[in-house]
């Protein structure tokens, strides 16, 4: 079966599509500036790499350049469209509602859309996507795969905050988790890698990139994430700031006279690595370390430390931890990232091996010391992959 990897923002599109029988993406390809100016889909299947522009695309006839892209003589890798088999659409939030994906129906997207209020930058987008691949697609099944399902198994313990119930009764305000896909699917990776049922393993896994997020995974089941209602909690980030005192937030409103826009603009968009050395890339941020920029020091300092914090935690938390798994740019890429947070945590059993920590290996590996009894794992993440076995567990029942 041939699956489609659906991933819709507000302004753009990403696919993958899938050869389900050896889990191969065959195409690939974005299309960008939605609504704007200068619309184009950049689209690759092997060897082949074509654009097509078209000034002011609709997200409906951006998922129509898709199938056109896929179905081209020269660069497509399907000859008609009814040769999909599902369409595995990413779905940012499913509240409590989702423990798993869902096959798309019109009780679903009612679901989905009740949960705006908690993702009102996503929902709305991913629902477009939705709206344009039924409409353009009416036979082919649909699936909503959420990046908040993975942690819907969090305990009550966990996901609570520290406010009146009622927040939580009446508005449904708590920890939802994000990155879902990803930890689940570095998390299956890691079983395979150890050789044991991923029900017997407790794992730490790692997804740093721009966004980033840790997770605590109890015999196979997320009970505790560092991301929270939204994307903004936890880590430190690309661009957004991470864990903080929400009183500081009351002290830019009453005495600079920051709006709320202000304050969200500040926390998602200009804070983190950018707001502390003024660029969001781990890359930069390194190459400017060597030179002896402070700025960027610190904030290495201060990413890293966080991770280790989280780290600690997480392992008072499961009591034992068999493997971290460091997945995504950062967390696959840099082996001085790696290497500074795993520092001094001997006592718990993590040592890194430097070289096998430096080599330049691609795929999966193990960069932990012979003497290390928690192992240390680099599995590069794959979302889409995990969105299309999600979705062919759906559609296969």
């Amino acid at each position: 079966m041939k699956i489609l990897v659906i991933n819709t923002g507000s302004s753009s599109i990403k696919y993958q599509l899938f050869e389900m029988d050896n889990q191969r993406a065959v195409a690939l390809g974005l299309v960008e500036k939605i609504g704007e100016d200068g619309s184009r889909l950049t689209h690759e299947a092997g060897e082949v790499r074509r654009q097509w522009a078209k000034s002011r695309l609709g997200h409906r006839e951006g998922m129509e350049l898709i199938v056109r892209a896929l179905t081209d003589p020269e660069a497509g890798v399907i000859a008609d469209a009814a040769e999909i088999g599902a369409v595995g659409h990413r779905v940012v939030h499913g509240g409590e509602r989702f423990r798993a994906p869902a096959l798309i129906d019109e009780e679903v997207i009612a679901a989905i859309t009740a949960n705006i209020p908690l993702a009102p930058l996503h929902n709305p987008a991913n629902l477009i996507g939705i709206e344009a691949a039924r409409a353009l697609l009416p036979a082919t099944p649909q699936v909503a795969v959420f990046d908040t399902a993975f942690h819907q198994t969090l305990p009550p313990r966990a996901f609570h905050y520290g406010l009146p119930y009622e927040l939580y009764e009446q508005h449904r305000i708590r920890r939802y988790g994000f990155h879902g896909s990803s930890h689940q699917y570095v998390a299956k990776q890691a079983a395979k890698m150890l050789g044991r049922p991923l029900a017997e393993l407790n794992l730490i896994t790692i997804h740093l990139g721009n966004g980033s997020s840790i997770t605590a995974i109890e015999a196979g089941r997320s009970v505790d994430t560092s991301m929270g209602m939204t994307p903004l909690e936890g880590l430190l980030m690309g661009t957004r700031s991470g864990d903080l005192d929400p009183s500081i937030l009351f002290h830019l409103a009453e005495f600079f006279a920051m709006s709320f826009q202000d304050l969200d603009r500040l926390l998602n968009q200009e804070s983190g690595l950018k707001g502390l050395a003024g660029v969001n890339d781990m890359r930069d941020i390194l190459s400017r370390m060597k030179g002896g920029d402070p700025f960027s020091q610190l904030a290495f300092d201060l990413y890293v430390y966080r991770v280790k914090k989280y780290i600690g935690a997480y392992y008072a938390v499961l009591g034992r931890v068999d493997a971290l798994v460091f997945t995504a740019g950062v967390g696959e890429n840099s082996a001085e990232v790696r290497a500074a947070i795993c520092a001094r945590l001997e006592r718990l059993g993590i040592a890194i091996d430097p070289a096998r920590n430096q080599a330049d290996a691609a795929g999966a590996r193990e960069v932990q010391a012979d003497t290390s009894p928690v192992k240390v794992l680099v599995i590069p993440t794959n979302e889409e992959l995990e969105i299309a076995e999600q979705t062919l567990a759906v559609v296969s029942r």
